[in-house]
């Protein structure tokens, strides 16, 4: 009996992961799509690749059922021992030989196409995964942090590599495979008889019905592994992404517990698939014996009545041979075909996944500013309120002038941080609006904002690069030499000149080879870099000491000059220079003005000062 196990034995508990729905597969939609992306594909020489592999794939099924032919009636000649011998002996070599060179051609076709669709089956699983990678980062915020990376990442993968496997095994070798059979059949029912035929058929309607249905059956533990599979790659990112947090906690060894009971439940399925894929191959190899006896026992037959000659009986079987040659893989392909659809069915689920923020058709660019004047940013009315919070911010109005400095205040949950993403148009507004040099965010090209407006997070995120190349990052085509003022101006240069390789030091995964502050101040160079009409400051110097911060808040001044800048602050001497000073509360401004004014007024301002100086 299993007892309930002590905490310290919770991650070999963890239950198995529960298989997510099924997405509803639609084979005529995937094979649409599977066509457009292979149009798209750009690939060289795409339309005489795909009439050249039509051809060969064609000729090569056609070339597969006659070949028998010819060495039937080779045998046939041989022993037929009505003419000379030499003459028998010639006809038979050269019937033989145009057999084996049939046959080659008929084994040389698949893989002269395969080198020849092979360019463009790779150009559309290219394409497939740039365009679902480049509609994933097109998604919203929301929606990227209910998501593991480790699992969007292989739905973009799997999905990719599944258009691959359709164009092979699908459209170039089981669909052929069909037209072969009907050949197939109107050769041994024209030449033989009809009863050839229908054993061919039913023989290989039976053995595609068993393979499906058992296949289908399979479908679950397939489902299983991949799942399975999903769980583990997420652990392990989840684990490898946070490694600071899993060190601080000392949690290694709960984070590879977590693991490997994923891996577990991976060896497990795999377990199960291999078995049900091993019961599948037994009962496919009992079908094609029975199919090929009794096709042997009737030619057998036909030819000891004297209907048939050896040599028919030969080629009748062949032919089965040769027919049941590309059925070997069928449960294989099948069960393969049908996930390949489930794999880019999830992978069109994510396509279809409508961005929250999306560029409208008639967007504008930002008519242009005065040298050295930032833009005017204005919120009318905004209200917006997340799903998972029962407060959002509400009716807020107010306005960023030129080239002025607005400081966002207020407790956690107080919405500054939803202000800032809006003001990013990383969310839109649900009533309301947000405009900057008069034109509203939702009519304005993303692109154009975001050449507008940048952020200096509380929490910089950075690239696994050199420090160079994660602060050109705010604007590619700056030269060494801006790139280098901006470190300058973000107080980074005496941190720089002593690191061994300079500006081409790497900074780690995420950034976690630098403290905080040298984060954010790597986070400030490459916002200057960019040299933005807005410029926002969220909690930008909170992970700075006393002496740095002073420098920095120096630099911001002067960074501040001419532009619009928005401060998110808890530290209010931060701010107190500030221009305008809103106070949020519970989603809503309760206060506003300058700071000596909102001192004056004695209010919630003066409040939160007053608790940060106390004891000064």
């Amino acid at each position: 009996m299993r007892g309930h196990a002590p905490r310290t034995r919770r991650p070999a508990e963890t239950p198995a992961p529960q298989p997510e729905a099924e997405p509803r597969v639609r084979p005529l939609a995937a094979l649409k799509d599977l066509a457009g992306l292979v149009l798209r594909s750009k690939a060289p020489g795409l339309t005489w690749r795909l009439t050249v592999a039509s051809i060969l794939t064609l000729g090569g099924k056609i070339a597969g059922v006659t070949a028998p032919l010819l060495l039937g009636a080779a045998v046939n000649r041989l022993s037929a021992g009505q003419s000379a011998g030499v003459q028998v002996g010639a006809a038979f070599a050269g019937l033989a030989l145009g057999w084996a060179a049939i046959r080659f051609i008929a084994a040389a076709a698949p893989q002269a196409r395969d080198a020849i669709i092979t360019p463009v089956a790779q150009a559309a699983q290219a394409r497939a995964a740039s365009e679902t990678f480049a509609h994933a980062l097109s998604l919203s915020m929301d929606f990227h942090q209910s998501k593991r990376t480790g699992s969007l990442s292989r739905v973009i993968d799997r999905g990719a590599r599944s258009m691959d496997f359709l164009l092979r095994a699908l459209v170039f070798n089981l669909a052929p495979t069909v037209i072969e059979l009907f050949i197939a059949a109107g050769v041994l029912a024209g030449k033989y008889d009809w009863r050839f035929a229908a054993v061919a058929v039913a023989t290989v309607a039976v053995y595609i019905v068993l393979t499906f249905t058992v296949s289908d059956w399979r479908i679950a533990h397939r489902r299983a592994l991949n799942d399975a599979d999903q769980e583990a790659a997420g652990r392990a990112v989840d684990a490898l992404i946070n490694y600071e947090t899993v060190k601080t906690f000392g949690a290694e060894s709960r984070a590879v517990a977590n693991y490997e009971v994923a891996l577990g439940h991976y060896a497990a399925a795999q377990v199960k698939a291999t078995n049900s894929l091993t019961l599948l191959n037994a009962l496919q190899s009992g079908i094609m014996s029975v199919g090929l006896a009794l096709m042997a026992v009737m030619a057998g037959w036909e030819a000891s009545e004297g209907r048939l000659g050896p040599g028919d009986v030969t080629a009748a079987v062949l032919i089965m041979i040769n027919l049941y040659a590309p059925l070997n893989i069928l449960g294989f392909a099948y069960r393969e075909i049908r996930q390949s659809f489930i794999d880019m069915e999830a992978m069109l689920d994510l396509r279809r996944q409508a961005p929250d923020v999306a560029e409208a058709p008639d967007a504008t660019e930002l008519p242009a500013a005065p040298a050295g004047q930032g833009g005017e940013v204005v919120f009318d009315t905004v209200s917006f309120r997340h799903g998972a919070r029962s407060e959002g911010i509400s009716d807020v109005s107010f306005r960023a002038r030129p080239g002025t400095t607005v400081a966002l205040v207020g407790p956690s949950g107080a919405g500054k941080t939803t202000l800032v993403r809006l003001a990013l148009r990383l969310i839109d507004p649900q009533s309301g609006g947000v405009s900057i040099d008069g034109v509203d965010l939702r009519r304005l090209k993303v692109a154009a904002l975001r050449r507008a407006v940048a952020l200096v997070p509380q929490d910089v995120a950075l690239f696994n690069d050199t420090l160079e190349a994660n602060i050109a990052f705010g604007r590619p085509d700056a030269t060494p030499e801006e790139v280098v003022a901006a470190a300058a101006a973000a107080e980074l240069s005496s941190f720089i000149e002593g690191l061994p390789d300079g500006m081409a030091t790497k900074v780690g995964e995420r950034g976690l080879k630098l403290s905080g502050g040298e984060r954010q101040r790597v986070g400030l160079a490459r916002a200057l870099l960019a040299d933005p009409r807005v410029l926002i400051l969220d909690e930008a110097t909170s992970a700075l000491d006393s002496r740095t911060e002073a420098a920095i808040q120096d630099t911001l001044r002067r960074a501040r000059k001419g532009r619009t800048t928005l401060v998110v602050a808890h530290r209010l001497s931060t701010i107190a220079d500030a221009d305008e000073i809103l106070v949020l509360k519970k989603g809503r401004i309760v206060e506003r003005g300058p700071h000596d004014a909102l001192l004056a007024a004695g209010g919630e301002y003066a409040t939160l000062w007053k608790r940060q100086t106390r004891g000064r």
